[in-house]
């Protein structure tokens, strides 16, 4: 008889999946932005608006939609999401300037679910020895699917038009929605069937500010908090720009395609062995310190690589900076899951989550305005320089807590 799977085997399984198929959906503007933006008759460097809308969409869900989650249960606010993302892409096809404004607020919104609902059915099940590395396993889902955009919808939008490609993306959505499905049964059981979602009581102060007290009651939530913003700035530029940016170098859209799947992969990787090494040494805040430093000099590379360099070396580079800028996030979610008390871990993780989203809506759209003036390495340094100062700011704090 084979062995029966873990209950947190099943729940890494399915929030793995569902991670991977709203970050596939969510880097598919990003990843078809030079087409994209010349489509709709818009500077390349737009694309950093429609960025910071798809975080605000998150930022949108994650304030009013603890009550929701509440309610259903994570798993079908899972599904909602997915249907949500699917809307936003046939919106996105029509190819017009406020139609794909539209599209990325609803991809936000639709991707909200994901950080808290994924927390809560982890949290409840993965061994506490084991608690970064498995929460980084599922957070590698993300840049999976930034991966698979890279690899597929670049060449499917070279060969048969962006349009197309977005239509292509809609079918990995529906087979999110179906394979988490079963789990329901089983994730669902603990949802409040009486929690109200009426209008008074969703966008009640009240409700908005109660994640909220949760983190601002703890200093070490906070505090690290604080330093995933940072790295979401770094990494929110990253995935907004990077296509535009070597494509604008001299590349073609399918080998900036391939960089950008190069750095993606290298982010998969990453948050399994940082989250591993983590849980080794016991000491995650310190981790994620050491990690900043690096990843600031990865981007400063990155921003200042000579304009001939081959496709090896600038995958080369791509690859280093998704290793360093883009694991953070489930060391981060994995710490706060253990510093909030086990009642609270949702709205933690919310309100968090809410945060560090608030670097991905204001970062793309800064860096998007910097462009024209300064070029596009100096914004690169400038999000590397902020990473550094907090990076100094949290050395401070644990060289004075120990």
């Amino acid at each position: 008889m084979a062995a029966r799977i873990p209950a947190w085997g099943v729940a890494l399984g399915a929030t793995m999946l569902a991670q991977m198929i709203s970050s596939f959906m969510g880097q598919c503007l990003p990843v078809l932005a030079p087409l994209v933006t010349a489509g709709a008759g818009v500077a390349p460097e737009r694309i950093g608006n429609l960025s910071s809308l798809t975080s605000l969409g998150s930022c949108l869900f994650l304030a009013f939609g603890s009550p929701f989650l509440a309610r259903f249960g994570p798993v079908r606010s899972l599904q909602a999401g997915a249907a949500c993302a699917i809307i936003a892409m046939l919106v996105a096809a029509l190819g017009w300037w406020p139609a794909l404004m539209a599209a990325s607020l609803l991809l936000g919104i639709g991707y909200g679910p994901m950080p808290p609902a994924g927390s809560r059915i982890l949290a409840a099940t993965a061994p506490k020895q084991h608690r970064s590395l498995i929460f980084s396993i599922k957070q590698s889902g993300a840049p999976a699917g930034g991966a698979l955009a890279g690899l597929i919808i670049a060449p499917v939008a070279a060969a048969f038009g962006w349009n197309l490609a977005l239509l292509v993306a809609v079918t990995a959505s529906v087979i999110s929605i179906i394979a988490i499905a079963p789990l329901r049964a089983q994730m669902d059981m603990e949802r409040d069937r009486n929690r109200s979602i009426r209008p008074r009581d969703v966008f009640s102060l009240r409700a908005v500010l109660a994640p909220i007290r949760t983190l601002m009651a703890n200093r070490a939530l906070f505090s690290v908090t604080v330093l995933a913003i940072s790295f979401s700035c770094a990494q929110g530029t990253l995935y907004s720009f990077s296509v535009t940016y070597l494509t604008g170098r001299g590349l073609s859209l399918i080998d900036a395609g391939f960089a950008y799947a190069c750095l993606q992969v290298a982010g998969v990787v990453a948050r399994i062995v940082l989250g591993w090494v983590a849980d080794r040494t016991g000491r995650p805040a310190a981790n994620l310190v050491i990690q900043a430093y690096v990843a600031a000099l990865c981007l400063v590379v990155y921003a200042f690589m000579p304009m001939d360099a081959p496709l090896a070396l600038v995958a080369g580079i791509a690859t280093a900076c998704g290793f360093f800028c883009a694991s953070w996030n489930g060391i981060v979610m994995a710490e706060v899951a253990r510093l909030a008390p086990p009642e609270h871990v949702a709205d933690a993780t919310s309100a968090s989550t809410l945060f560090i989203f608030a670097g991905y809506v204001v970062a793309p759209s800064l860096f998007a305005f910097a462009v024209p003036y300064i070029g596009w390495s100096w914004p690169y340094a400038i999000v590397a320089g902020q990473l550094v100062l907090m990076a100094v700011v949290q050395t401070v704090l644990l060289a004075r807590k120990n």
